[in-house]
């Protein structure tokens, strides 16, 4: 019993520790009346990973040549998998919980493609910890990304600039997935965002 409330007070400590932190760094909300529909963009160009802020290509050579020597073809198929993630599981979890109050409490829909759209918002991704998952003990993913809001005619015009820095990602219950606990902490920083967004601009 000691163990196991040791073991909790760990994880939980080390949720509390990269608590997602969210601020405001340019510009301010008012843009956002009035719009029915928000464009948005994932930029992955300036990506790193882990603590050493590896390159996606460093990642991706590391880790799949980690799995190669564990079985053959499973390197390369995590590969596939890993890219495949972006629009797969990253965008769709960040888009879903954005607009699960923000389209119907306010009626404003924020897509990608929406290339007509005033604004759009390019989300930046900077920073990714995978996290670990050993059954017993396990580490949350972590996500620290830019979220640049500019207009669609005009990039270099940004009217909202916001960091949020360690949003956590992990799955009730928990994930043997790197790609599942990432993906989570895009949910996390789409409902992160979404909660600002109803308390300043409405």
């Amino acid at each position: 019993m000691k163990n196991t409330l040791t073991l909790s007070f760990i994880l939980l400590f080390s949720t509390l520790i990269y608590a997602q932190k969210m601020k405001v760094t340019e510009g301010d909300f008012d843009f956002i009346k009035g719009q029915s529909e928000i464009n948005v963009e994932f930029d992955y160009s300036n990506l790193t990973l882990l603590k050493d802020e590896l390159t996606n290509d460093e990642y991706v050579k590391a880790h799949s040549e980690d799995l190669e020597k564990k079985g053959k073809g499973k390197g390369k198929a995590w590969k596939k998998s890993w890219e495949a993630s972006k629009d797969l599981i990253y965008a769709p979890k960040f888009l879903e919980l954005m607009n699960r109050d923000l389209y119907e409490d306010e009626g404003v829909s924020f897509e990608e493609g929406l290339t007509k759209a005033k604004y759009t918002l390019i989300v930046e991704v900077i920073w990714i910890y995978p996290g670990w998952n050993a059954a017993v003990m396990r580490q949350p993913a972590k996500l620290t990304t830019v979220l640049k809001f500019v207009e669609t005619a005009n990039r270099d015009n940004v009217v909202l600039k916001i960091t949020s820095k360690n949003a956590p990602g992990n799955r009730f219950g928990g994930t043997f997935s790197n790609e599942d606990r990432i993906g989570e902490g895009f949910a996390k920083t789409g409902k992160s965002l979404s909660k600002l967004i109803m308390k300043k601009a409405f």
